[in-house]
């Protein structure tokens, strides 16, 4: 398998994604409190959360632009409870940087440097975490946020815009993500390999997942470097 560039996925790929979300949603917990206390007073992280299931199926656009569906959904209870419009801006910011404070998986920072000597990397999130504010950026040439191109994976343009940005065929990436429907499968309908980054060694049992071959499992960067 000619491999000449590996694209990777973020959210429990590099980091695992559940600690910093409730982190996340913790510290915009208390900024509330202190700057939007009646809004703080009315809805915790659950009740937020709860809203923002129901907020997701109103528009198309938030099943990949979650930077979208969490403002509007600030900007609708802060307007509800006559908070001023721009805190929701102020709101976000304050979410945004509590989401870039996550905790690397052990193996990332070394095996990202010995993948970055072998070929070219980039990344494809449905997130909008920020490469540069976590100290990743410089080991990728291209990373695309689904947030910001206007669809998200399974969808074949996003991991095709990586491709042409790479200036490589389909054929000659391999895409690595700890989700089979939209990493493995979804790399694979645009005609890249998909790798399936299982890092709690799980078995392929949901029925939804079994006719999923990936290319490669990997339990950790270093495995994908030595496969390489």
């Amino acid at each position: 398998m000619a491999i000449k560039a590996v694209l990777l996925d973020l959210d429990d790929t590099l980091w695992p994604v559940a600690p910093v979300i409730r982190h996340a949603e913790s510290v915009l917990q208390q900024w509330m409190h202190e700057h939007a206390p009646v809004v703080a007073q009315n809805y915790n992280p659950e009740k937020l959360r709860e809203r923002r299931n129901v907020l997701v199926s109103s528009d198309p656009r938030f099943q990949y632009d979650l930077w979208s569906l969490r403002h509007t959904l600030l900007s609708q209870v802060f307007d509800e409870h006559g908070v001023a419009a721009e805190k929701a801006d102020q709101a976000m910011a304050v979410f945004a940087d509590a989401r870039n404070k996550v905790d690397l998986y052990a193996d990332v920072k070394p095996a990202l440097q010995v993948l970055q000597d072998k070929l070219t990397l980039g990344t494809v999130s449905n997130g909008f975490a920020d490469l540069q504010a976590i100290g990743l950026a410089h080991h990728f040439k291209v990373s695309i946020a689904a947030f910001r191109f206007g669809c998200g994976k399974p969808d074949p343009r996003i991991f095709l815009a990586a491709c042409q940005e790479l200036g490589l065929a389909p054929q000659d990436v391999l895409y690595v993500g700890d989700d089979l429907l939209l990493d493995v499968q979804g790399a694979q309908q645009a005609g890249l390999k998909g790798a399936w980054m299982n890092r709690q060694g799980l078995k392929i049992e949901d029925e939804r997942h079994l006719h999923i071959k990936p290319d490669a499992e990997f339990a950790n960067l270093h495995d994908l470097a030595l496969w390489l």
